[in-house]
């Protein structure tokens, strides 16, 4: 017979010994000597406007982290005597991680060879350090203090006495190494550019977020900022920039096209200041948020939830997005060069032909990858990235459409070309656009046909009014000639083959024009 579970216990929780508060002491004092005393060097170097140094934010992160797995290993979250030390302890960790990314970039910047963008990009990066030096020195305090609220002593503590210098010789090692040789690199660069390009189109989050207002900053979570999705763009970024340093990096391909290197620089500081801003909206969500952080540093709270709102929104967000713009252009360029040609037939859209909807689409394809691709019939050049020239082409479509109709008329009504009365060429008129909406020559749209006062007044044969009288119908949206015409797209591969998928999803709607839902490979039309 099972034992019934203890009421005080959450699924999964082992029924252990618990103990008095203070017993804690001991082993936090222990564990945490190092900590405490790098806590009063982050003080002291603050109050001196040190600038914080790489090795000491590393010293920083890794302690915090051990102090925290300590904590976590005996409740202390969900102790009220431990909690808010223990949210301290949380909050410099996440703070010395966000310290060593913009360190990191701050070193970096040189080699990156960045496009331009809105800003000073070195000069932000290095006030957003001065100020995350004066928050890291604000939780040093707090954490410090707090220590000595649940029983720690740590008034005689005195800051690290290790130098935590970064004393580097400038330039870096001469590239003597042979380029190695790699596959198929032309087509990882391809495939590069456009799952950037993809991103990119991803990237509403970052333009939007860019153009918010401090006021409304906070409105944004959690929809569209949050934690997770920032760590969702973070991760696929990263995918990126390891995809180029496996297959592109230390190549032949990257010592002659110096654009590569570019793009590694975009796809590199994109991934750093996501990576700072899911720091950052994790710091908000768990710690300041008035809907989801805990009461603990909520209602006591130690750093300036502006200014890292500011940091989240102005800084990281907002240069994700100028960097990612930049890109963007930087990748279309790319495949320009490496585009590999082709052709590609598909059918005219069955519903009204290149009207706005289809042409909007084929021409928004064609400006995601940057190509130039043209669209071919009847020996006529229509530009596909130009929703209006793709629009002319109908001109050319519905005159093949008539000349195919003219013959199947002729079928269907043999006699129809000598002179009859109007009530009979009506009446033959009437019979022939039924025949051919039964053999699904023709689609109606509209039931019963509103005729014109023309029908059977024209002069000319009951072909000509058939063709004439079925013209005016289709001008006014009441029916379509069905044809198995066909037109050719020519140029970039990759283009072509989305036209292809959204040829085969009816070019985003149905025979009679409603909308389709277009496949998840064609997601960037939908944004």
């Amino acid at each position: 017979m099972n034992e019934p579970m203890h009421p005080s216990l959450a699924v999964g929780e082992r029924d252990e010994e618990t103990f008095a508060d203070s017993e804690l002491c001991e082993p936090v004092r222990n564990r945490g000597r190092s900590l405490f005393a790098i806590a009063r060097s982050v003080q002291a170097m603050h109050a001196r406007e040190i600038p914080l140094s790489r090795p000491l934010l590393g010293r920083l992160l890794l302690e915090s982290g051990q102090m925290e797995t300590l904590l976590d290993e005996y409740g202390a979250r969900q102790n009220q005597h431990w909690s808010r030390f223990r949210a301290l302890t949380a909050s410099l960790k996440n703070f010395a991680r966000i310290g060593l990314a913009l360190a990191y970039v701050q070193r970096r910047l040189p080699t990156y060879r960045l496009l331009p963008v809105e800003g000073v990009f070195r000069l932000a990066t290095g006030e957003q350090l001065r100020l995350l030096s004066g928050a890291l020195a604000t939780i040093a305090g707090a954490l410090l203090e707090e220590g000595l609220a649940v029983g720690i002593d740590v008034s005689g503590v005195a800051p690290s006495p290790e130098d935590f210098g970064e004393r580097l010789p400038p330039g870096r090692l001469a590239r003597d190494r042979s380029d190695r040789i790699a596959g198929d690199t032309v087509t990882t660069v391809t495939h590069l550019a456009t799952e950037f390009l993809n991103l990119a189109a991803e990237g509403d989050l970052l333009r939007a977020a860019a153009r918010v207002r401090p006021a409304d900053y906070a409105s944004c979570f959690p929809d569209p900022v949050s934690e997770e999705r920032l760590r969702q763009l973070t991760f696929r970024f990263h995918n990126l920039q390891s995809l180029y340093d496996t297959h592109v990096a230390g190549t032949s391909i990257e010592s002659f096209d110096a654009e590569l290197p570019i793009l590694r620089g975009h796809a590199s500081v994109i991934y750093h200041l996501l990576d700072m801003a899911t720091d950052l909206a994790h710091y908000y969500e768990r710690h300041a948020s008035p809907h989801t952080a805990d009461a603990v540093l909520r209602e006591r709270p130690v750093v300036d939830c502006d200014a890292t709102m500011a940091t989240l929104f102005a800084y990281a967000m907002a240069f994700s997005s100028e960097y990612l713009a930049g890109g963007q252009r930087l990748c279309q360029k790319i495949l320009y060069r490496y585009a590999e040609s082709g052709r590609l037939d598909v059918p005219v859209p069955s519903y009204r032909g290149f009207h706005v909807r289809p042409s909007n689409l084929v021409a928004r394809i064609v400006a995601h990858y940057g190509s130039s691709v043209y669209m071919e019939l009847d020996g006529k050049r229509f530009d596909a990235g130009s929703p209006l020239e793709l629009f002319r082409a109908n001109e050319a479509i519905n005159a093949r459409k008539r000349r195919w109709l003219a013959s199947e008329i002729a079928r269907v009504h043999p006699d129809c070309g000598g002179e009859q009365g109007p009530e009979a060429v009506a009446a033959a008129v009437f019979a022939i656009v039924h025949r051919l909406a039964g053999e699904g020559k023709i689609l109606l749209y509209r039931q019963p046909l509103e005729f014109s006062g023309q029908l059977g007044h024209r002069e000319g044969s009951v072909l000509e009014n058939s063709v004439a009288e079925i013209a005016q119908l289709q001008a006014t949206g009441q029916l379509d000639i069905r044809t198995d015409l066909t037109v050719t797209f020519v140029g970039d591969k990759r283009v072509l083959a989305d036209v292809e998928v959204l040829a085969c999803h009816g070019y985003g709607e149905d025979a009679f024009g409603n909308n389709v839902v277009l496949p998840k490979a064609l997601a960037y039309l939908r944004r």
